[in-house]
């Protein structure tokens, strides 16, 4: 078959397919006298594994070393896909239980500082009942059984700071300098709080623009307007490093 056979049964672009041919992702099988690419049927089952990795989120460069090696077994490589997903569905499915028991109960995780160590106690047990025994929520009580009152009051005021200091952002949340912004919020949670995990950063995203309480704390510390900014700056930040 030709390209444009190709392009309709697969339903991917001439364009894309010229692009895949160009950086050794799918080579044609031939050409014609005329230097018309041709594909069989081989290229096609190619071209499905390779759409298949794409829609789990894997780079081209990735999806093109994995299918050219010698001993590449698509079996085996689709039960890890497999095994993937469902992580990623349960790190979700956790995220979900957050994101209801913040709506539910109205946590507020920007303003810790502004708590004694007794509402902090409650507002930590609030927020083990809403996200269970999840890894992170089991990282985040190991880390704050091992703090002192000085030293929680002093990282929920950095956080503060930090979140205050996003109302300095550039325009463009895809920026340089905004996802810089975006590496360093994820650091900071990691260092302080928990593992963010891509999955993770992406939720918070999601409850930065959602219209609640995270929404209008990030407003007010940084400016109106600068929680949908940096939401967007997240979810470019997570598209760019999946």
């Amino acid at each position: 078959m030709n390209i444009g056979e190709l392009s309709r049964i697969s339903g991917v672009s001439v364009r894309t397919l010229r692009h895949y041919d160009a950086i050794g992702l799918l080579k044609p099988d031939g050409t014609t006298d005329a230097g018309y690419r041709q594909y069989d049927e081989s290229s096609l089952q190619r071209l499905f594994l390779i759409l298949l990795f794409r829609e789990l989120r894997f780079p081209l460069k990735d999806i093109r070393d994995m299918l050219n090696q010698p001993d590449f077994d698509p079996v085996a490589a689709l039960e890890e896909q497999i095994a993937l997903l469902e992580e990623k569905r349960r790190h979700i499915d956790n995220l979900i239980l957050l994101a209801r028991g913040t709506k539910m109960k109205g946590l507020n995780h920007l303003h810790f500082s502004a708590f004694d160590a007794q509402a902090l106690d409650e507002t930590a047990a609030r927020v083990a009942d809403t996200w269970q025994d999840t890894p992170a929520m089991q990282e985040f009580r190991q880390r704050d059984a091992q703090r002192t009152d000085e030293a929680r009051q002093d990282d929920e005021q950095a956080f503060d700071e930090l979140i205050a200091s996003f109302g300095k952002h550039p325009d463009d949340p895809a920026s340089p300098g905004a996802q810089a912004m975006a590496q360093q919020l994820r650091d900071f949670i990691t260092a302080h709080f928990y593992d963010c995990t891509l999955t993770i950063f992406r939720g918070l995203a999601d409850l930065y623009d959602g219209g609640g309480e995270f929404t209008q704390n990030i407003d007010k510390l940084a400016g109106k307007g600068t929680a949908s900014w940096l939401a967007q700056a997240v979810r470019t930040y997570c598209d760019s490093h999946e």
